[in-house]
């Protein structure tokens, strides 16, 4: 793995000098230290919101039981529950800092029980995720994820709050991501609130717009919105997740960005997405899936639940009518454009025949998220000051974020071997542990694989929580350095590998999924298209 191993050394040895830099800053003279001090006060506006809503005026909504296995009640049998409580948590010395309250989810990924934080008395959702090397490509999508998750700190974005420290560093195979605990997410809210009020439409599409908004500002697209991955909490409190299959767009591609591998949900599918209509992908992809979302609030159920990628393009283009002329000339893809253009003619229905219970603004607003054309769709900032949000928009609650340095996600660029993956999760796991980031990055025994004792396992969210919180501070001690110029092949990525439910985010930390034939998978890529030829199938390629 010569090359691959080289380019973690490389990462390693920035870490190092960064390291060294940082303290020397801590050195400067008094007046050049307060100037540091001052232009991080004036940058955290962009990071934190000091002042949020007040839910309190909002009734409150239904949110799903869940299933679960109580094992910390005094009822319970405690050799039983020590036994569950030791499956869960294996090797793992920080066990004893979480007691496992319930299990809220299974899956093919491992599994994820609610506990009691006993050093804060909160109450948290732990996704222990099995075997995380098996595959090269299931490891860097949650490499991926829990670095964004750490550089997108914001109130509309679930938190990792903590990720257990492993008992070895160079064998590690299980990983514990502590997230905040949520009660729902929103497609239960949907199907089991059918007495919501435009004011909580209006608060809930505030709220996306707002945290896509940071996401987009910091040049990243989700690209895998949709209600599952939206969590909920009784208090109208919603947060977006699941960030395994976003990509960050860098300064050298500045509005845009293709990708080959780009396999979401369908039913909540830009139509550029369903025939490879563009060239390039730009943020108009994240905000159609919002307003897909806002449309099933409205309604209750899905706006466009196509059963092939033909089925869709047909449901979006019976609601919005035939794309004009000029629309349909930018496709690239010959078949998609032949197969539009010999399209019967379609006229729009109105979106007030379509939702007659909905405010005129509200549907003026999802007119324009649904808009056939990437380029006529707002952004979710032009979205928020839409006067459909007069009186609720508020700059100060709306921070952008500066776009993610490139050197973070150098990783994307090349071929990793899988002890290469491990090492660069392991360094991300070690953004909440202090102790040991120092020590890592003081050069402390960085070639072979120890055991770190137990009773090194820092303690500590009181002692560091400021640290922890300042986000400002954290993008900065992990931008990752470029190393030598090396071959730029790419990992390929099979769309099933890909989503092989390997993704770590809270939208598996609500429930237990169970298969239901109301949403096809998003594994999926044989689709059937009915009474169409095989020419006009190959639209989704």
């Amino acid at each position: 793995m010569g090359g691959s191993s080289s380019f973690v050394d490389g990462v390693l040895r920035w870490f190092h000098r960064r390291h060294t830099n940082e303290d020397a800053i801590l050195t400067q003279p008094h007046n050049s230290a307060d100037t540091h001090l001052q232009e991080k006060q004036e940058n955290k506006h962009e990071f934190t919101i000091t002042e949020d809503f007040d839910f309190t005026g909002l009734k409150l909504i239904k949110v799903p039981k869940r299933f679960h296995l109580p094992i910390s009640s005094s009822s319970m049998d405690p050799i039983k529950k020590n036994a569950l409580e030791t499956e869960f948590f294996t090797e793992y010395g920080e066990a004893s800092r979480y007691q496992v309250q319930e299990v809220i989810g299974k899956g093919s990924y491992g599994v994820v029980g609610s506990a009691v934080d006993t050093h804060t008395g909160e109450r948290v959702a732990i996704k222990k995720i099995n075997d995380v090397f098996d595959h090269v490509s299931d490891a860097t999508r949650i490499l991926r994820e829990i670095k964004l998750l750490r550089l997108l700190r914001h109130p509309d974005i679930v938190e990792i709050k903590h990720i257990m420290l492993p008992p070895s560093r160079r064998e590690f195979k299980d990983i514990y991501v502590v997230f905040e605990l949520m009660e729902s997410d929103l497609h239960q809210v949907i199907k089991a609130n059918n007495d919501l009020t435009h004011e909580h439409y209006q608060f809930f599409l505030y709220q996306l717009l707002r945290g896509l908004k940071y996401i987009h500002t910091a040049n990243i697209f989700h690209r895998d919105l949709k209600p599952k991955n939206i969590l909920a909490n009784a208090d109208c409190k919603l947060k977006i997740c699941d960030f395994g299959l976003a990509r960050v767009s860098f300064n050298d591609v500045p509005s845009a960005i293709f990708w080959t591998d780009y396999v979401a949900t369908r039913w909540y599918r830009a139509p550029e997405l369903c025939g490879s209509f563009f060239s390039k992908y730009t943020p108009a992809i994240d905000i159609w899936s919002i307003g897909c979302i806002f449309a099933e609030l409205l309604s209750g159920k899905p706006l466009f639940p196509g059963k092939n990628v033909v089925h869709q393009l047909d449901l979006i283009t019976d609601l919005l009518g035939t794309p004009p002329p000029e629309t349909v000339a930018k496709i690239r893809n010959e078949k998609a454009r032949r197969y539009l253009s010999s399209m019967r003619k379609k006229q729009p229905v109105g979106f007030a025949k379509k939702f007659p219970n909905a405010d005129p603004l509200a549907l003026r607003l999802l007119e324009r998220l649904l808009a056939f054309d990437p380029k006529d769709r707002p952004s979710a900032e032009e979205g928020l000051e839409d006067p459909y949000f007069h009186g609720l928009s508020n700059a100060d609650r709306e921070p952008c974020r500066p776009p993610i340095s490139k050197l973070e996600f150098e990783f994307e660029k090349r071929k990793l071997a899988k002890d290469d993956v491990r090492e660069l999760i392991y360094r991300e796991i070690l953004e909440y542990h202090p102790q040991m980031l120092q020590e890592y990055l003081s050069g402390g025994d960085q070639t072979s694989g120890f055991m770190y004792p137990r009773e090194r396992v820092p303690a500590p969210k009181d002692d560091t929580s400021s640290q922890n919180n300042d986000c400002e501070k954290r993008t900065v001690s992990t931008t990752l350095q470029s190393p030598p110029a090396q071959s730029e092949g790419s990992e390929n990525y099979s769309a099933r590998s890909l989503l092989k439910s390997a993704s770590i985010s809270g939208s598996k930390c609500v429930e237990v999924k169970r298969r239901n034939a109301e949403e096809e998978p998003i594994e999926e890529q044989n689709e059937e298209v009915d009474g169409l030829s095989q020419e006009v199938a190959s639209l989704h390629v």
